[in-house]
């Protein structure tokens, strides 16, 4: 099963179609290849095996990432 965390665009790469992305705190270059719609700093993607494969709404983006967080925050204080 594959879990695809929203990310963050922090930055944009035209020269090689790619794009850094913050997931919760961490970042990476990935590419935008698949993307048929513009990306602008500060939109959500989700990302499977390094490939940004759709764009997300900000409303969407947050909901997922507070679910994430509270899933973490309970593996935490179970020491799972």
């Amino acid at each position: 099963m594959c879990l695809s965390i929203p990310s963050q665009v922090v930055e944009l790469h035209p020269e090689d179609t790619t794009a850094t992305v913050d997931t919760m705190g961490v970042t990476r270059r990935v590419s935008t290849h698949l993307i048929s719609e513009p990306l602008n700093v500060g939109d959500y993607v989700l990302i499977h095996v390094g490939f940004a494969m759709n764009k997300i709404d900000e409303e969407a983006a947050k909901e997922s990432l507070e679910l994430y967080k509270e899933i973490v925050e309970k593996m935490e204080a179970e020491d799972v």
